[in-house]
């Protein structure tokens, strides 16, 4: 499979922008060589410069639940582009978009659209700051909530409570005001809020997570989540930018049957273009300006481009959900994966919510980012481009978890897993 043209635009891209990409993970890094570069999508696949089509099971990491070029989506983005790109001003569509969220995610009562998922934790935890006159946030190592200073942090040396910059440019003082436990421990939630509960304003958490592969939550943590926070005056907020519209309609919520304070929202909601949205309580989003005190605007927040995708996916969601036909594809998937590893004789474990999943060469379950840490992320590396050799396109990372699209059917689960199983039988040797 010739990939020419993809490292001469790589070797170009490198002379223009740090490391030849505008997001880290594109660089391959992770499993080594140099990225293809796309040249468009059609439904399930991705054909990239050089013409070689893959399955695609990444979906832009995420947004893409439609498959690629939906002509629902498409032909709303084109009709809303001939009446303007962008007005710095009040929409309908921006309140169809709204509606459509509040109706869906049980736990949102009012919300606020923005650029990107960042933006929207970023909002979100200035939000909870300000509602609770308190600095402190909790996250758990492993979840991700975009590159926002406060949250981009580790749990340092020994102790949650001393968390340092895990990036250039974070400063410490920044740090100071994050807690990071493990993810699935409530004892060492409980304990935290026992003796630290009068100082910290939120608890930020991804429902299911995505970013250190597909890790789920257990009853006893997502209790805790609901309970400790509250008991001491601090707020819950959901981090549902992947897993919403994702694992359900109403979101990880909705299937886990959680209700947080506030939800973040992004990828789905955006139907491939940029879009965040942060919402919760009515009480709470009431303090946001120009209702309230608490400040956060955006000029292009509500873009008529990326409301219109929005709206025509929700909308598609909505009238034809394909949830079950996504879990069935799911399943069939995931079983044929862990038959593959199994019969090659590697140690695994497959991790699965929804239509998105996680294979990892580990052989325990993975729970937090201590198990996730251990995977055999060489290993990882010959199954991804053995898998891409054979025209299958997935996470370049161990740790992101990849996604079934409404644009897969049978057959394609069945060709991926009849790869998978060549693919890994040369990675056991």
């Amino acid at each position: 499979m010739s990939r020419d043209r993809s490292q001469t635009a790589f070797q170009q891209a490198r002379r223009l922008m740090p490391g030849g990409v505008n997001s880290p993970a594109r660089a391959f890094g992770a499993v080594g060589g140099e990225p293809v570069f796309i040249d468009r999508g059609e439904g399930a696949y991705l054909i990239d410069v050089d013409g070689n089509r893959y399955l695609d099971y990444i979906g832009s990491w995420g947004p893409l639940i439609l498959g690629h070029a939906p002509s629902v989506v498409i032909d709303a983005v084109a009709q809303a582009a001939t009446r303007g790109t962008s007005f710095g001003a009040p929409t309908e569509a921006e309140s169809e978009l709204a509606e459509l969220i509040i109706d869906a995610v049980p736990s949102v009562e009012m919300v606020r659209l923005v650029n990107s998922g960042t933006e929207a934790t970023m909002s979100a935890v200035r939000l909870a700051r300000a509602a609770t006159g308190r600095a402190g946030i909790v996250k758990f190592a492993g979840n991700y909530h975009g590159h926002v200073d406060s949250l981009l942090v580790a749990a340092g040396s020994s102790a949650a409570t001393l968390s340092v910059p895990n990036s250039p440019g974070v400063t410490g003082g920044t740090a100071a005001d994050t807690f990071v436990l493990e993810y699935n421990d409530p004892a060492g939630l409980e304990a935290l809020f026992a003796e630290h509960g009068e100082r910290i304003a939120a608890v930020i958490f991804e429902p299911v997570v995505g970013n250190m592969g597909c890790v789920v939550p257990t009853a006893e943590f997502l209790a805790a989540l609901e309970s400790v926070p509250r008991a001491h005056g601090a707020l819950l907020i959901c981090d549902e930018v992947m897993t919403g519209f994702r694992v359900a309609y109403g979101g990880a919520q909705q299937r886990l049957g959680i209700r947080p304070d506030l939800t973040t929202l992004g990828k789905i909601v955006g139907g491939g273009l940029p879009v965040g949205a942060y919402g919760g309580r009515a009480d709470l989003m009431q303090q946001v300006l120009p209702a309230g005190e608490v400040f956060q605007a955006g000029t292009l927040s509500g873009n008529p481009l990326a409301t219109a995708a929005g709206v025509a996916t929700l909308r598609a969601l909505r009238d034809d959900p394909p949830y079950d036909r996504l879990e069935a594809l799911s399943v069939r998937l995931a079983a044929g994966l862990e038959q593959a590893a199994t019969t090659a004789g590697l140690p695994h474990t497959l991790a699965r919510v929804g239509s998105m999943m996680t294979l990892f060469f580990n052989p325990e379950p993975v729970t937090s980012w201590a198990q996730a840490s251990r995977c055999d992320t060489d290993q990882y590396g010959r199954y991804f481009w053995g898998m891409l050799d054979s025209g299958v396109y997935l996470p370049c990372s161990q740790y992101e978890a990849f996604f079934v699209s409404a644009a897969h059917d049978q057959g394609d689960i069945d060709r991926t897993v009849e790869a998978v199983s060549v693919v890994l039988a040369e990675v056991a040797k």
